[in-house]
């Protein structure tokens, strides 16, 4: 069976392969998750209608179909576990910018950081800056609701997304939203489908937000003794009514990877903060950041605050390699979790707690600005690779372990990276019986068969 309709899905599709290394990248995604079967084919759609055509086909033979943009998520959420993989990174065309109205029509496989550069153009900018921005797509932070650093002042990706052109589960295309600003017409079926994963259609085109491109008023790096006593500090910044545009949190293991990492001494400190603000002009933005380094400087070891654009990029080194370090020494299940930010140093010291209890190492740097931890949890490499990428059933105790914590504290599995397969498990931890069966309600009226990305999300 799986044979005819590969044989048919090569035939009737000009973008499909399933040859070997199609079906090896299609099997798994940036998360290391592996498949337990290889794709039945990979579809590489170049127009709407490719996708209408291979999504009314996979509908009328019930075969699942997992959709996929550059593959960068880290929840396992493009894992294809035998189905029909819809790739649609090659539709990657920015339709248009409209600087007087501050929207931009693009198509899914338009990467996020060509997008806030075309926007640049134009003095604007698009906001949502997850970490892979270089080479994540537009429709697979759609996806995953995607966050990054400075979403604490400037929002994630839902709030940046106007309206969606995405494809059903039948072939039906279904334009949602609007392209004003203001809009109050039926249900919201954009905010649904932001943050869907992919289980309820697939997105063909967006009209996003854009901002204008607002003054840096300089970086602030303060180091502390401890990472509790940092988080203290991140949730002072908040509570003074301050919304810095970047405000991360970096604890003592991660600080020593990324020495390791790049051959330099280690930041002799138990954890560091960066701080970053911005405003419509630079004396704003200034005196905004004068403010918050006077609110970090309670408790730090050391502050340093600079305006120079260099001196801004060398102290945000460490945060932007803190994850390649990690990963240059350690295997790692990436996870993230959000708290309230009044329970940041809780929840550090919690995880500090499961490390303790369970002898797995975990290395923690945030979004702290809006209480988005990542605990990395880690396992070491051995001499035989395939082997050392087993995870333990230890690292699956700690993360579960995390999860708990983080709902015990009032807050969520998962910040911006999605469910996907990995935290599925966990899903009861958070939304009750009740939630769960509306949710697979609406599932089942958007894809009554089911051939949506089976077994993610929900």
């Amino acid at each position: 069976m799986t044979a005819a309709l590969r044989a048919e899905v090569l035939a009737r599709f000009p973008g499909a392969r399933a040859d070997a290394e199609a079906l090896a990248r299609g099997r798994t995604d940036r998360s290391g998750t592996p498949g337990t079967a290889d794709p039945l084919a990979v579809v590489r759609a170049g127009s709407v209608d490719e996708v209408r055509a291979v999504l009314a086909w996979a509908h009328e033979h019930r075969v699942p179909v997992v959709p996929r943009g550059a593959g960068t998520g880290l929840a396992g959420g493009a894992v294809a576990d035998g189905a029909l993989v819809l790739d649609v990174s090659g539709m990657r065309r920015i339709v248009r910018i409209d600087p007087v109205e501050e929207v931009a029509v693009v198509e899914p496989g338009v990467l996020t950081a060509d997008l806030d550069a075309a926007a640049a153009e134009h003095g604007l900018m698009y906001a949502p800056d997850p970490a892979s921005a270089a080479i994540s797509t537009i429709g697979g932070n759609i996806a995953t609701n995607a966050g990054g650093m400075r979403c604490v002042k400037h929002g994630v990706t839902r709030d940046a997304v106007l309206g969606l052109e995405v494809v059903l589960a039948d072939g039906r295309l279904l334009r949602t939203g609007r392209a004003t600003v203001k809009g109050v017409v039926g249900y919201d079926l954009t905010a649904l489908l932001v943050g869907s994963e992919g289980t309820l259609g697939v997105v063909v085109g967006a009209t996003l937000r854009l901002r204008p491109r607002p003054h840096v008023g300089g970086t602030v790096l303060a180091t502390y003794p401890d990472v509790e006593t940092a988080a203290r500090a991140c949730s002072r910044v908040g509570a003074a009514r301050l919304r810095p545009s970047l405000l991360e949190l970096i604890d003592a293991a991660t600080l020593g990877a990324v020495a390791a990492h790049t051959g330099t001494a280690a930041l002799a400190a138990g954890a560091a903060v960066v701080a970053q603000t911005d405003g419509a002009d630079a004396g704003t933005a200034t005196a905004e950041l004068a403010a918050v380094a006077a609110v970090l400087r309670e408790g730090a070891a050391t502050l340093e605050q600079s305006d120079d654009p260099a001196r801004a990029d060398a102290l945000l080194t460490a945060r932007r390699l803190a994850l390649p370090a990690i990963e240059a020494q350690a295997h790692a299940l990436i996870e993230d979790i959000c708290v309230p930010r009044a329970r940041l140093a809780e929840a550090v010291r919690g995880i500090e707690q499961i490390v303790a209890a369970t002898g797995v190492q975990i290395y923690t740097f945030a979004h702290a600005g809006d209480g988005n931890l990542h605990p990395i949890v880690t396992w070491p490499r051995t001499a035989t690779e395939d082997s050392g990428a087993v995870r333990p059933a230890a690292v699956d105790d700690a993360a579960g372990r995390v999860f708990e914590l983080a709902v015990a504290l009032g807050g969520t599995l998962s910040g911006e990276h999605g469910i996907g397969t990995l935290k599925r498990a966990y899903l009861g931890l958070e939304l009750d019986a009740d939630v769960l069966d509306v949710q697979r309600s609406v599932k089942a009226a958007l894809d009554p068969r089911g051939i949506l990305n089976p077994g993610k999300a929900i």
